[in-house]
């Protein structure tokens, strides 16, 4: 199914349901927040209507089942929700008994569902704008600053042309040099970040190719960019649960080590010797 905001697609629609399926739309419409993560069968018993008649709702909203359409409601009202009404979902959903099992269930689920997902050509894409840039800018806020940070790390190993943006309100003087022949790398997932957003509009306008690292192709990044790279992300009480973004950089840094310059493993080699020199890391007994 394209990628639209359903909770429009059913405002859209609404006047052409039957009866039950209105009901439906209707209870959806004023309580995403919890349709969003509720069964087929527990959403039949709220409206009052059986189960295969939620099963052609979606169907009629052009998704090849239940489960896909439910999918499609978290991603669009992820970027809804008050860290208090994920709580709330939170307490609804989740098994406090069984905590663990949850969140790492949900964690393979989201790096399944990436691995399908993936554009392999936008990632090619990526992958060779990145190693041709002139200068690569790395921009994360929030919660998405650890991804950004991990990236640049790895990234300054690489390259000499790589900069993590701080978070900091002098980012856009730290974006003054950026220019065409340059490229961004943009992430925010789920409540979206508005300075991310206003960074990639500056890049925009002097000419910097925008790669955006979001969760679809719905997101406002993904909109105002030039690649975008999908990653399936979830939240769990009041926080983000980033597994799969991070899964899809390790693949990046690995895709991006074969390209970068020089000779990867001559550069590491005087890396050890630096670290040991400088007595970096801890020297264990053998």
């Amino acid at each position: 199914m394209v990628d639209i905001d359903i909770l429009l697609a059913i405002e859209a629609k609404a006047g052409g349901f039957s009866k039950g399926r209105r009901r439906i739309a209707e209870y959806i419409l004023q309580n995403y927040d919890k349709a969003a993560f509720m069964t087929a069968n527990k959403l039949a018993k709220k409206t009052d209507v059986s189960e295969s008649t939620v099963v052609r709702f979606a169907a009629e909203l052009g998704y090849d089942g239940y489960p896909e359409m439910r999918r499609a409601l978290q991603s669009t009202i992820r970027s809804k929700l008050t860290s208090v009404q994920r709580i709330q979902v939170a307490k609804d959903t989740i098994d406090s008994r069984d905590i663990l099992s949850h969140v790492l269930s949900s964690d393979i689920d989201q790096i399944r569902l990436t691995m399908d997902e993936t554009d392999s050509d936008d990632f090619t894409r990526a992958v060779n704008s990145i190693a041709n840039a002139k200068n690569i800018y790395i921009f994360g806020l929030r919660s998405s600053s650890f991804l950004a940070n991990f990236m640049g790390f790895y990234f300054n190993l690489l390259f000499n042309n790589s900069r993590v943006l701080s978070e900091s309100p002098s980012v856009f003087e730290e974006l003054i040099r950026l220019s065409e022949g340059d490229v961004l790398i943009a992430i925010s997932f789920p409540r979206y970040s508005q300075r991310t957003i206003r960074a990639i509009d500056y890049a925009r306008d002097v000419g910097a190719e925008i790669i955006a690292i979001t969760d679809s192709r719905m997101s406002p990044l993904a909109k105002l960019s030039d690649i975008t790279l999908c990653a399936r992300s979830d939240m769990v009480l009041f926080l983000d649960t980033l597994v799969a973004p991070l899964s899809l950089i390790n693949a990046l840094i690995v895709a991006v080590s074969e390209k970068a310059p020089g000779d990867l493993h001559e550069n590491f080699e005087r890396l050890e010797r630096i670290w040991d020199e400088y007595g970096v890391y801890e020297k264990l007994d053998a």
